[in-house]
């Protein structure tokens, strides 16, 4: 407790925390929608294309948060265009973006004149430096999408279960999916700071596979995968802290941890009920 006590006085550690509680809430909505499509790998292509984004960013000498918005964006709305409207396959469409992304990012900022950025923060997160203005980004974010999922929950339980369905109900499926594109590719783009490029895939799957294990009720998974995520985070960002070592890397560790102990718990259970 003193050693708790002692760390949270520190300003950067208070943002820290705070931007874990939210980025629970919003990783466990916005994860939920992704398992339940099946869009894991399209949040994969969205994440890595944000890499682009961001060497354009140093390049231009402008935020790195705008420019990988800027390019996820592209990226979520080409994925959509692709797998309703274009010539090629969505898994192809996915891969070259995703590849296109990196390519950029490294291209980028290897022409950037002057020193090369450390570039660890973006490809594996560093929460303990969320800014005052990032943590501000994520509750008004957090809170938006709470409250658009809180409105439109019906057409979106719809859409994410049963596409076909929904367009015969004349529900704007096309709106409605473009619109749900945006907020994940707004999403990802948040939380890169958090748990970093190649690592944020996780935060919006890894609590959502283990709030599975217990329920398959959209709302209860959403719920469950948001206390997850921030029982993950936290002890992870403590447990970074205190022994020294990459945060980011440190909470998927948490989480995956959670998960094969939750697996474990289902499985004995399980089998104590069969006797």
């Amino acid at each position: 407790m003193e050693f708790i006590s002692g760390i949270i006085q520190y300003t950067f550690l208070q943002h820290a925390l705070w931007a874990s509680l939210f980025s629970s809430v919003l990783c466990g909505i916005i994860g939920t929608y992704i398992v339940t499509k099946r869009m894991v790998f399209i949040s994969g292509g969205i994440t890595h294309a944000s890499f682009g984004g961001i060497g354009m960013a140093f390049f231009l000498g402008i935020a790195p948060f705008t420019g990988a918005m800027i390019f996820s964006l592209i990226a979520a709305f080409l994925i959509e265009w692709f797998s309703k409207k274009g010539n090629i396959r969505n898994d192809s469409g996915i891969g070259i973006l995703w590849s296109l992304g990196m390519a950029l990012g490294i291209i980028f900022i290897y022409i950037t004149p002057g020193f090369s950025p450390n570039l660890m923060s973006y490809l594996f997160g560093s929460i303990l430096t969320v800014s005052l203005t990032e943590l501000i980004i994520i509750i008004l974010l957090t809170v938006g999408v709470t409250v658009a999922f809180t409105i439109f929950y019906r057409p979106i339980l719809y859409i994410s279960f049963d596409e076909s369905f929904s367009k015969s109900q004349n529900a704007p499926v096309t709106l409605i999916n473009y619109s749900l594109m945006a907020i994940v590719a707004l999403s990802i783009v948040v939380n890169i700071k958090i748990a970093g490029i190649i690592l944020v895939m996780s935060m919006l799957t890894i609590p959502q596979n283990t709030a599975l294990l217990f329920s398959d009720n959209f709302k209860t998974i959403m719920i469950y995968s948001s206390l997850i995520c921030l029982a993950g985070t936290i002890a992870g960002l403590f447990a970074a802290f205190y022994f020294g070592i990459p945060s980011g890397a440190t909470i998927i560790f948490t989480l995956t941890l959670i998960f094969i102990f939750a697996k474990v718990y289902k499985f004995i259970s399980g089998k104590n009920n069969r006797k």
